[in-house]
């Protein structure tokens, strides 16, 4: 990171970053695969495309405008960066993680709509949906994913993966990790032969949903 950088830019650098080796490391990503990225102001910090997390320095920065100008950095940005970039645009986000979380990218192959089995879902807007499949990295798998984030702050990609936002990295990557384990939950209790998993009513989410907004601590 160049000295003339700001301290805001190098701390979000260092947050993607963390961030990145997090997914890796609690297994929602293998390799070079998935990618994280950070808003500050109009500069979005993206992991680099196909350079493994754990080798990332201050000196590897890569950022670009929302217009997907490059402007920090020698790396080039992660092939997904169309996906990122509509993120950013169409939502208030600040935050951005994509993985290929190995039970969500399978329910991604067989359903359209993750079913209820779960008031998680309400961690992420209501029932999450299943993006038509398009190739990584065009403009059409990211318009196909802004529309099943309609209303929710993460959706599945059809035979490829996973996408959350939020207003922090650490946000983002805690609707990630709740999104995993919501699909895990499911193709869990459904393997069990004979039987099919309860669902709850989109009456139940709601109610979950609307108790959740008193959840956690007061800042003091």
């Amino acid at each position: 990171m160049s000295e003339q950088q700001p301290e805001s830019v190098a701390r979000a650098w260092r947050e993607v970053v963390g961030t990145a080796r997090r997914s890796a490391a609690d297994g929602l990503v293998v390799g070079t695969s998935g990618n994280v990225s950070a808003r500050v102001g109009d500069l979005v910090l993206v992991t680099p495309s196909g350079v493994p997390y754990d080798r990332l320095g201050p000196e590897d920065a890569v950022g670009v405008g929302l217009d997907g100008h490059q402007v920090i950095g020698k790396l080039r940005p992660t092939s997904e960066l169309p996906l990122h970039l509509m993120v950013y645009r169409e939502t208030d986000a600040a935050a951005v993680v994509h993985t290929h979380a190995v039970h969500a990218t399978a329910v991604s192959t067989l359903v359209t709509e993750v079913p209820l089995v779960h008031y998680a879902a309400a961690v992420l807007g209501g029932p999450v949906r299943t993006a038509a499949y398009a190739r990584y990295g065009t403009p059409e798998l990211a318009d196909a994913m802004l529309t099943a984030l309609r209303g929710r702050t993460g959706c599945l990609l059809a035979n490829h993966g996973t996408v959350t936002y939020g207003a922090t990295l650490d946000q983002a990557y805690e609707r990630t990790a709740q999104l995993e384990w919501l699909c895990r939950l499911w193709l869990t209790a459904n393997a069990v032969p004979g039987l099919s998993p309860s669902l709850l009513s989109r009456a139940q989410l709601d109610e979950v949903t609307e108790a959740l907004k008193g959840y956690g601590q007061e800042k003091g």
